[in-house]
């Protein structure tokens, strides 16, 4: 099987470190995007399997950039990261086409257990 290529999209910069010291060692590629803008770039470019998408970020928002998914039709399964704790912007993604959410602060073994669910990986 190939390596999971992962986008990690979110404004904050101390988290996207975290995320990629935490991941890095379960044999993920990881890539980081600081906005949505530079998120959609980054898309464009490359090939994908999964996207960690922060939904309030600059310039375009994580559900911009969920909306840019499935209007292109990107094999890129998505889950969304919130630092809000209400249902309606987490259901509204779900709708959108996010494959799963997460509220910040969240802990690794959840967010692993997480991707590896929407992935499928065993």
């Amino acid at each position: 099987m190939d390596q999971l290529r992962i986008l990690i999209a979110d404004d904050d910069t101390d988290l996207r470190q975290i995320i990629k010291d935490q991941l890095g060692p379960e044999g993920f590629v990881l890539d980081e995007a600081e906005d949505g803008a530079k998120a959609i770039t980054m898309l464009e470019r490359g090939n994908y399997g999964l996207m960690l998408l922060d939904i309030n970020m600059p310039v375009k928002s994580g559900i911009d950039v969920l909306k840019f998914i499935k209007e292109k039709d990107l094999a890129c399964k998505v889950i969304m990261l919130t630092g809000r704790v209400g249902f309606s912007t987490a259901t509204e993604t779900l709708k959108l086409g996010a494959d799963d959410y997460i509220t910040k602060p969240f802990n690794f073994d959840y967010l692993l257990f997480a991707i590896k669910r929407v992935m499928g990986i065993k």
